[in-house]
């Protein structure tokens, strides 16, 4: 008789590597050597997040079965009563992503293999071009294409305010933060575009993200205005309390659409993706609960004709960036990744990460999803506290913008 392989045990870490707090989950079991890492990271809650791991699921599924990955997410999940937060869904993300590591290690296989094999040997990435000016970010996109980048997102630093993209008009005694004119905003962009083209040309794939930083009429002008400009996608316009207006964009214009960096609740796309409101689903795995929902967004996804280009920051530990891609490499409707990069710090700390080459992500053929945590390398950047600042965006009046 097969022994049962149960889960003994469960560790968080929280590391700092690059200044970004990244929270790792390790699920041990009674097989000798046999483990799995998962990506629990919320960067602006981190410790809430390893709470719910220790203090709750922990102790609900110690002994428990790890190839039941579908019961054992139900139960966490579930357990709680009340879910689809964030803090939730990324303590259960941790583990259910350790547990499909787990089951590539047992069956000898990369996890692509376990859900459906590969439909394609690498994964076309976007990267990033920001920068403080025009000029900067253009330059910085014409060296991405000189690296081979095919898909460039056009951005001025996104978390530092926007500081060239607005007027001053703000109230004596206004609060600390950053400020953002949107109708500025929306006048530098399109400045942007329009240069980018002129110099470019429009064989790159250019992309850019709104970070649901302007009002909804404004939103819907801008991807107008944009059209002529033929992005790959137009990301994250909107908030997902505002998504109903996406159905206003589309029946104005043809800028294709990405939406997902801040769902949560599968309320919040199912409609977008039946009623053909996005053209890509950008949702971040461990914000939705991990490996075992998004196998089923991208299938619903796929339905409807709506691509993926998965939500890829730096706030994510290269175990869920890996994740992502092995679902992107069996994804027939698979649209593009983000790429982030590493610091040479994250290396440090983690093995296993993709190689680029050309614009592309060739991941390892390991066992799981192929990336190792050296725990030794990880306390050499011990968390850090603080309070978060790059979301206290503001309006010109100085209150507080909700993205």
């Amino acid at each position: 008789m097969v022994k049962l392989i149960k889960i003994t045990n469960i560790n968080t870490y929280i590391t700092c590597p690059d200044g970004i707090n990244l929270i790792v989950v390790r699920v041990d079991t009674n097989q000798p050597g046999l483990y799995g890492l998962g990506c629990a990271t919320y960067t602006q809650r981190c410790k809430a997040v390893v709470t719910v791991i220790e203090e709750y699921i922990k102790p609900l599924i110690l002994g428990r079965n790890v190839m039941e990955t579908q019961e054992l997410w139900n139960l966490m999940n579930n357990n709680g009563y009340w879910r689809n937060g964030p803090v939730v869904n990324n303590a259960v993300s941790g583990v259910d992503m350790a547990l499909w590591d787990i089951k590539g290690k047992i069956a000898n296989l990369p996890v692509y293999d376990l859900i459906g094999g590969k439909s394609r040997e690498a994964v076309a990435l976007y990267c990033y071009a920001n920068g403080e000016s025009r000029d900067d970010i253009l330059e910085k996109a014409s060296k991405r294409i000189e690296e081979g980048f095919h898909y460039i997102r056009l951005q001025y630093f996104p978390m530092q305010g926007y500081s060239q993209c607005q007027r001053d008009w703000r109230p004596d005694g206004a609060k600390k933060g950053f400020y953002q004119d949107p109708h500025a905003y929306i006048q530098e962009i399109i400045g942007l575009f329009g240069d980018a083209r002129s110099k470019l040309g429009f064989e790159p794939e250019l992309i850019h993200d709104v970070h649901e930083r302007i009002p909804v009429s404004d939103a819907i002008s801008l991807a107008k205005e944009l059209e002529p400009m033929k992005l790959f996608f137009l990301e994250d316009l909107l908030s997902p309390e505002y998504s109903d207006y996406y159905k206003i964009i589309k029946n104005v214009c043809t800028t294709p659409i990405a939406h997902g960096e801040l769902c949560t609740n599968p309320l919040e796309w199912k409609r977008l993706i039946s009623e053909h409101l996005i053209d890509f689903i950008r949702v971040h795995f461990s914000m939705i609960g991990g490996f075992t929902p998004a196998i089923k967004l991208a299938h619903f996804s796929e339905a409807f004709g709506v691509r993926t280009a998965w939500h890829g920051p730096t706030d994510m530990n290269p175990v869920g960036h890996v994740a992502q891609m092995h679902m992107d490499l069996v994804s027939p409707n698979f649209g593009i990744q983000e790429w982030s990069e590493f610091a040479d710090s994250v290396h440090e700390v983690f093995e296993g990460i993709p190689k680029v080459k050309n614009g592309y992500a060739y991941v390892n053929d390991k066992p799981g999803f192929g990336i190792e945590f050296n725990e030794v390398n990880a306390k050499k950047y011990p968390h850090q506290d603080g309070i978060v600042e790059w979301t206290q965006f503001r309006h010109t009046d100085g209150s507080l913008f909700t993205p």
